[in-house]
């Protein structure tokens, strides 16, 4: 077995060093998600590192066909606010929705696509390649169905990037992630309650998803 030091994530490091860990929380403003996130992974017991280390393998392969490290894990978010971005260009340009209805449909767009700038940008600043938007198309049959697949999509947003975060090495990136997964998540609550269904439908604690979970879901909208 070689004895090469497994490299840390993000999560591990900041919980585990206090100057660190402050400077992250001046960068997230000290959000509760980051808060319960360092919680979560300040055990330092042998067992714990090694189911971590086991469970996150499948991530750790998927993310190669973005790139190699946090600039894979940037390709692969900024993958999935490509088709977040698109999907509300398309639905505000559908005519289904009018005034305040469409006026909130082009605020989550807005923010959606300045997501896709920043992680372009973070993309770039770690060297490239930056991927690329991949061609989608959605069901835009009507209203109610329309809003019922935005929860959807936000939801599982909000759930890939809690699902990624133990795998980020960059402080930097981490607190940038958990700002947009925040942002993921209000815009969740904000449908779900629109479509339904309870704001936080997991309870007090949001659950991650997996990459593999998360591209098969996205799939079926890339063309």
């Amino acid at each position: 077995m070689s004895n090469t030091p497994r490299k840390q994530s993000a999560v591990t490091r900041l919980a585990r060093d206090p100057v660190s860990r402050r400077r992250f929380f001046a960068l997230t403003g000290g959000t509760t998600a980051a808060g319960a996130l360092l919680v979560a992974c300040g055990d330092d017991d042998e067992e714990t590192a090694t189911s971590t280390t086991s469970s996150s393998t499948t991530d750790e392969e998927m993310t190669s066909q973005f790139g190699e490290g946090d600039l894979g894990i940037v390709n692969y978010a900024l993958t999935l606010e490509y088709l977040e971005a698109a999907f509300y260009a398309d639905v505000a340009k559908s005519g289904l929705f009018k005034g305040d209805d469409l006026a909130l449909i082009e605020q989550f767009g807005q923010a959606e696509q300045e997501h896709v700038d920043a992680l372009s940008a973070t993309a770039k600043k770690l060297g490239g390649p930056v991927a690329e938007a991949p061609k989608a198309t959605f069901p835009l049959d009507d209203a109610k169905s329309v809003l019922e697949l935005a929860a959807t999509v936000e939801n599982l947003g909000a759930a890939a990037y809690l699902g990624a975060a133990a795998l980020i090495e960059d402080p930097e990136i981490l607190a940038a992630a958990l700002s947009i997964h925040s942002v993921e998540g209000r815009h969740a609550a904000v449908l779900n309650v629109l479509t339904g269904q309870e704001p936080t439908p997991e309870g007090a604690f949001a659950m991650g998803a997996d990459m593999e979970t998360v591209l098969a879901e996205v799939q079926p909208f890339i063309a």
